[in-house]
């Protein structure tokens, strides 16, 4: 990458800042907005860089990110997986004519043996293509895929947004399992995290949400604290915000759970209503998200008799959630973890007034306890239930934390100043790149001299040779403009398999769109494109 590169761009068009705008490619491994963090992220970011005058072009796979429309600078290049995990028929075989190169037989590989396949066979997609297409942007950005493919050179300095390491998700995941069997299947699942480690120890610049995923990104990725930045994510503070016309219905507690995980802490909840439910008979939970019907949650919902005081709803606009949220009486969020906790700043937006526990980086967004709003340790339903119950018998209390609440994410946590601290954070990585060009060799700890992707060897371990190359069997292979292939033995590296027959890998440049134009958001439905709770 050239000074001359980094400041490509009319020399009469300036963005917020002053400087010249970037051409940003923002890439997501799964951009469903509508449940998970990763597609929330880049659809409010995207707008939020396209307002400020920057170009972003989204690269995404399915489900594909749901962008705002009306914005001339922002697009969306759809960069198809076989999407194995989608409705209605999650872990699909794939038909014979729909596998295009090795990275679709890896993909199908990985998911039959019990891993996921997407942040690898993502990565060495997004790569192949960011390769192919040198020059066209200033700077990438990566949405926690982490995978081997964008290591190296990709035509433009990295830059990685880490919202939590999963290792946090896969150790509360094995805490909670029942049994080796199940013991064992979610290792496998997750061996996907092996990689993210390595990944991330080679990275120059890592950004990430609070400081709480900071210092478990050191402790657990191990990455030196001097790559780590903070830059804080928000809520759209235009939508979620108080509207006293809106109805409270008396007793109702709001909640999003997008998934029956422990690290979402919904079973806590549900057992905290029924003690509730002493004090407050009118006491009743809106979990937005899918109901389970079996595991944990269920469980309890079955067990105390609450079939008909917890209602789960899915499938509704952005407007219809900032409605039911400003009906409560009371928000939660019970997770046991949360790398930031989008819906504790959303639901302080709107003036409701918020308990939470104080798991992983909750207290940063939701504050002090008695000020804007009511924590509670994670884990126990308990004081979970204390904590409820005094707020809904307590309407003085709830203006106070709503008023306060709503003051302090305007404060500190807005989608534009989450933006404005982004692009400080590329243009430091495209002036470091620049920089770094007159040296010889790799900088210790950061990617590799243009031109010399870093390869993948069998074992797992990062070859030290260039030229994009995925070893398996020992045999290197190389496929020009940056495709990787191999003709011998799979490769594993714990649970990321890597193989190919041979065949030449087709490479498609991707489905360029406008984001004024709909995007489907599952393929196989049509949910309403401003949905927030399909699955």
């Amino acid at each position: 990458m050239t000074a001359e590169a980094s400041q490509a761009g009319s020399h009469g068009d300036r963005a917020a800042d002053g400087e010249r705008p970037l051409r940003i490619a923002l890439l997501t491994y799964k951009g469903n907005p509508f449940c998970g963090g990763q597609g929330v992220y880049t659809r409010h970011l995207s707008r939020e860089l396209a307002r400020l005058g920057h170009r972003v072009e989204v690269i995404g796979s399915q489900p594909y990110p749901v962008l705002d429309e009306g914005l001339p600078r922002l697009t969306l290049t759809e960069l198809p997986s076989l999407d194995l995990y989608r409705s209605p028929d999650p872990f699909r075989t794939p038909r014979r004519d729909e596998y295009r190169d090795w990275i679709d037989a890896v993909e199908v590989a990985t998911m039959w043996t019990g891993g996921f396949p997407e942040p690898l066979t993502f990565s060495l997609r997004a790569g192949r293509l960011l390769r192919a297409r040198r020059g066209d942007f200033d700077v990438v950005h990566d949405n926690q895929t982490l995978g081997y493919g964008l290591l190296g050179d990709v035509g433009a300095p990295l830059v990685t947004t880490v919202h939590h390491p999963i290792t946090v998700d896969r150790q509360l995941e094995l805490d909670a399992a029942v049994g080796w069997k199940q013991r064992l299947s979610k290792r496998r699942w997750y061996a996907f995290t092996r990689m993210q480690r390595r990944v991330a120890r080679r990275l120059p610049s890592l950004l990430t949400v609070s400081g709480t995923s900071r210092q478990e990104i050191i402790d657990h990725l191990g990455v030196r604290g001097d790559r780590v930045h903070v830059v804080h994510i928000g809520a759209d503070t235009d939508l979620f915000s108080p509207d006293p016309a809106v109805p409270v219905v008396p007793g109702r507690i709001v909640t999003t759970s997008s998934a029956d995980v422990p690290l979402k802490g919904l079973v806590h909840l549900v057992e905290a209503l029924a003690e509730v439910r002493a004090a407050h008979p009118a006491a009743h939970l809106v979990v937005v998200g899918k109901r389970p019907t079996e595991g944990p949650v269920a469980q309890a919902v079955e067990r105390h008799g609450l079939g008909g005081a917890v209602e789960f709803v899915k499938g509704i606009t952005d407007a219809e959630l900032v409605d039911l949220v400003r009906s409560a009486e009371a928000a939660c969020v019970p997770s046991l973890y949360e790398g930031f906790s989008l819906p504790a700043a959303e639901a302080m937006a709107t003036g409701t007034p918020l308990v939470a526990t104080t798991g992983g980086a909750i207290p940063e967004v939701a504050g002090r306890d008695e000020e804007t709003c009511l924590a509670v340790p994670p884990g126990d339903p308990a004081p979970l239930a204390a904590a409820l119950v005094r707020l809904l018998g307590d309407a003085s209390l709830r203006a106070r934390l709503g008023r306060a609440g709503r003051e302090r994410v305007l404060t500190h946590f807005t989608w534009a100043r989450a933006a404005e601290g982004t692009v400080a954070r590329y243009r430091e990585a495209i002036a470091d790149a620049a920089a770094a060009e007159g040296r010889t060799g790799p900088v210790r700890g950061g990617p590799a001299p243009a031109g010399r992707p870093a390869p993948v060897r069998s074992g797992g371990e990062l070859a030290g040779d260039g030229g994009g190359i995925v070893r398996s069997g020992g045999e290197p292979a190389r496929d020009g403009a940056g495709v990787v292939r191999s003709g011998g033995e799979p490769a594993r590296d714990g649970g990321e398999i890597v193989r190919s027959g041979g065949e030449s890998a087709r490479d498609s440049a991707g489905v360029v769109r406008a984001g004024a134009e709909p995007v489907r958001a599952d393929a196989d439905a049509e949910p309403n494109p401003e949905s927030r709770a399909t699955c």
